[in-house]
C-alpha cells in the first residue's frame, strides 16, 4: 500500500459509520451500533498507524498531497479537494483516531441506557470525520470545511439532551461564540487569497518565506486567524462557551476537550507558523492572551464544586499554556503539550464520567468523598492523570509544560512568572478535586452509597490505556538536558516547523524545572493538608464565601458582564428595530399597499352601479375625451 492509495480512507470510514448508524439508529441493536461506531474509528486508527510507518520509512521531510478532485475553479481561484499528509498531520491523525476510538469504546458502556444511543454514535462518527478533514486539508478552504463541521457537531453533541433547556442554551452559546471566531478566520482567508493569489499551503508559505517580518498585511492576516483560533480553542474573550459545553454527555466532553475541537486553533497556527513568524506583534498578543487565559481559568477552577467544571476550566487553562508556547515561538513545545494533554485530559474526563456513572449522575464533589476504596481502577488512573497535568516528573505533562515555560522565560520573565503561578494553581485545584472526590468519608446519602460500584470493563480499559500514555507520553520528546534527542522536534521539521533552540545553560534549565516541580509539590502539600488532614469541604452557602472566592466561583462574572454590555444592548437594539423599523416602517409600507388597493377598489366598486343610463353616459364621456385628446395632439 502507498500513502496516496489509502489516505482518503481515513476520513471516509468515520463518514460511513455516521451514515450507517444514522440510517439504522432505530433498527440496529445497541451492540451492532457500538461495533459499527467504534469499529470504523479503529479501522481509521489502524490505517493512520500504517501511514505513519510509511512516512517514517520515507524521508522525514517528505510531504504527500492527494488530490481527490477539482472542487472550485473561478477565474484565478483554484481550489482542489485535496489532502496533505506530512509529519504534523500524521501525529494529529494518530491522536484523533486513537483517542477517538477509546472514547467511542467507553461510550458503549456510558451511554448504554440512553434512548438516543444510535444517534449519539452517529454524531461522534461525524465529529471525527470533520476533524480529520480539518487536519488533512491542503488548503485553508478544506480546513475551513472541517473547522465549520466540528462546530456543527459540537452543537449537536453539547445539546444532545436538548429537552433540557439549559443544555440547549449551552449548545447555542457554543455555536454563536464559535461563529464569532469563524468570521475572523474567514476574513483572514479572503485576505490571504488577496495577498498571495492562492489558498494552497504549498503556494502561500514559499511566497511568505521571502517576505520581511513586520509587514502590516501579515499582522492583519495573523490577527484575523488568531481570532478564529480564540473561538475554537477557547481563549479570552471567547472562552466562556467551553465550560458550558459540560452540558453534553461526558464522552463528548472528553472528545471536545482532549483530542479534537479545542486543539484545532493550535493546529491551525502551527500549520501557519511561517505566516506568524512574520508578525512579531501578533505573536506577542498571542503570548499575552494565552498567559492571561491560563491564569484566569486556573483561578476560576480553584472554587468550582462540579467535577466536570473543574476539568473544563483546566482545559481552558492548559490551552492558554499552548498559546503561550505559540506566542513565544515554541511551536514544538506547544504541539508537544497538545499531545500530552490529549492523553491526560481524555483520561481525566473519562475518569470523571466513571465517577458520575457510579454516583448515579451526581457531579457535585461536596456529595462525594471516600470513593477510593469503591472505585479502585478509576482512582488509580485518575491519579496518574492528575500527576501528569500537575507537571510532576517523570509523567508526560512535566516535559511538555516545562518546555513551554523555558521558552517563555527566555522571551519574557513576567510571562514565565505568571506561567509558574498557573502551574502552582493547576496542581492545587487538581489535587483538590482528587481529595474531595476520593478521600475522607462519603458525604452523600446512605441509599446512594449502597449502589456505588466500579464501572464495567468497556469503560475501565480505555482508562488504563490512557493512564499508560499519560505516564510515558513525555518520552517522545525528552530534552537534551536529560540526554534525549527531542524526537518530536526533529520529526516536525518535516512539516516546516523549525525547532527553537534554548539558549539557556543546563544549570538554568534544571533551575527552571526545579521551580516548576517545587510549585507543584507545594500545591500538593497544601491541598492535602486542607482537604485530607483538615477534611475541609467547600461551603454551599454563597454568603459564607469570601469576596475573592465569590469572584472565582462566579467566573469573574464574565457571563454577566457579556450579558450587560453585549447581549442586553443587542436585545434592546433588536427590539427597537422590531417595533419601529419592522412593525411600523416595513410592515406599515407593505400594509399601506394593501390598504390602498382595498380602499381604491372600494371606491371603484361604486362605478359598477348596474344603471344602463350611467354606462351610456360614461361611454359618451369617453368618446368626447378621446376626440378632445386627438384634436389637442394635432394642434
Amino acid at each position: 500500500m502507498t500513502i496516496d492509495n489509502i489516505l482518503w480512507l481515513v476520513p471516509l470510514l468515520p463518514l460511513l459509520g455516521f451514515i450507517i448508524n444514522g440510517l439504522g439508529r432505530n433498527t440496529f441493536s445497541k451492540g451492532l451500533i457500538g461495533v459499527i461506531g467504534s469499529g470504523t474509528i479503529l479501522a481509521s486508527f489502524i490505517l493512520s498507524v500504517i501511514l505513519f510507518t510509511e512516512l517514517q520509512l520515507a524521508q522525514h521531510n517528505q510531504k504527500f498531497t492527494v488530490e481527490l478532485f477539482d472542487w472550485i475553479s473561478a477565474g484565478n481561484l483554484h481550489i482542489p479537494l485535496s489532502f496533505l499528509y506530512d509529519p504534523l498531520s500524521s501525529i494529529m491523525l494518530l491522536i484523533i483516531t486513537g483517542i477517538g476510538f477509546l472514547i467511542h469504546l467507553y461510550s458503549i458502556g456510558y451511554m448504554h441506557e440512553d434512548a438516543g444511543f444510535g444517534k449519539f454514535f452517529a454524531y461522534l462518527n461525524l465529529f471525527i470525520f470533520f476533524m480529520l478533514i480539518l487536519v488533512l486539508g491542503s488548503n485553508y478552504i478544506v480546513m475551513f470545511i472541517g473547522w465549520e463541521g466540528v462546530g456543527l457537531c459540537s452543537y449537536l453533541l453539547i445539546g444532545f439532551w436538548y429537552t433540557n433547556s439549559n443544555y440547549a442554551s449551552a449548545a447555542k452559546k457554543a455555536f454563536v461564540m464559535n461563529r464569532i471566531g469563524d468570521l475572523g478566520f474567514l476574513i483572514g482567508v479572503f485576505l490571504i487569497f488577496n495577498t498571495f493569489g492562492s489558498v494552497e499551503f504549498a503556494k502561500i508559505f514559499p511566497q511568505a518565506a521571502s517576505m520581511m517580518p513586520g509587514a502590516g498585511v501579515m499582522t492583519l492576516i495573523t490577527i484575523l486567524l488568531f481570532i478564529g483560533a480564540c473561538g475554537k480553542s477557547a481563549q479570552l474573550p471567547l472562552f466562556t462557551w467551553l465550560p458550558d459545553a459540560m452540558a453534553g454527555p461526558t464522552p463528548v466532553s472528553a472528545l471536545i476537550h482532549a483530542a479534537t475541537m479545542v486543539t484545532a486553533g493550535i493546529y491551525m497556527i502551527a500549520r501557519s507558523n511561517v505566516l506568524f513568524n512574520l508578525a512579531p506583534t501578533t505573536q506577542m498578543i498571542i503570548a499575552i492572551i494565552g498567559t492571561a487565559t491560563a491564569l484566569i481559568a486556573a483561578i476560576i477552577a480553584l472554587t468550582q464544586t462540579d467535577i466536570k467544571k473543574v476539568l473544563a476550566y483546566s482545559t481552558v487553562s492548559q490551552l492558554g499554556y499552548m498559546f503561550l508556547g505559540l506566542g513565544v515561538g515554541a511551536y514544538t513545545g506547544s504541539f508537544f503539550h497538545v499531545l500530552t494533554h490529549a492523553f491526560f485530559k481524555a483520561l481525566l474526563f473519562l475518569g470523571a464520567g466513571s465517577v458520575i456513572h457510579a454516583m448515579r449522575h451526581e457531579q457535585d464533589m461536596r456529595h462525594m468523598g471516600g470513593l477510593k476504596s469503591k472505585l479502585k481502577i478509576t482512582f488509580a488512573t485518575m491519579m496518574i492523570g492528575t500527576i501528569a497535568i500537575a507537571g510532576i516528573p517523570p509523567f508526560s505533562g512535566f516535559f511538555s509544560k516545562d518546555e513551554i515555560l523555558a521558552h517563555a522565560f527566555e522571551y519574557n520573565k513576567v510571562l514565565w512568572a505568571i506561567g509558574l503561578l498557573t502551574a502552582f494553581l493547576t496542581a492545587f485545584y487538581m489535587f483538590r478535586m482528587m481529595f474531595l472526590t476520593f478521600s475522607g468519608k462519603y458525604r452523600g446519602t446512605h441509599h446512594a452509597e449502597e449502589h456505588i460500584h466500579e464501572s464495567p470493563k468497556v469503560m475501565t480499559y480505555p482508562l488504563i490505556v490512557l493512564a499508560i500514555l499519560a505516564a510515558v507520553g513525555g518520552l517522545i520528546n525528552i530534552p537534551h538536558v536529560f540526554g534525549g534527542n527531542e524526537w518530536l522536534a526533529h520529526w516536525l521539521t518535516g512539516a516546516g516547523i523549525a525547532p527553537k533552540e534554548l539558549e539557556l545553560s543546563h544549570t538554568e534549565e534544571f533551575a527552571l524545572m526545579g521551580a516548576s516541580v517545587l510549585a507543584a509539590l507545594v500545591a500538593l502539600g497544601y491541598a492535602y493538608t486542607k482537604y485530607v488532614k483538615n477534611a475541609h469541604v467547600p461551603v454551599s452557602d454563597e454568603g459564607k464565601r469570601s469576596v475573592l472566592a465569590k469572584i472565582s466561583y462566579n467566573k469573574f462574572y464574565l457571563d454577566e458582564i457579556y450579558n450587560a454590555i453585549i447581549t442586553k444592548p443587542l436585545d434592546a437594539f433588536s427590539k427597537f428595530f422590531y417595533r419601529i423599523i419592522d412593525k411600523k416602517v416595513i410592515d406599515g409600507l407593505i400594509n399601506g399597499f394593501g390598504w390602498s388597493a382595498t380602499e381604491g377598489s372600494r371606491g371603484l366598486r361604486l362605478l359598477q352601479s348596474g344603471n344602463v343610463g350611467f354606462y351610456i353616459f360614461m361611454m359618451v364621456f369617453g368618446i368626447v375625451a378621446l376626440l378632445l385628446y386627438t384634436y389637442l395632439s394635432i394642434a
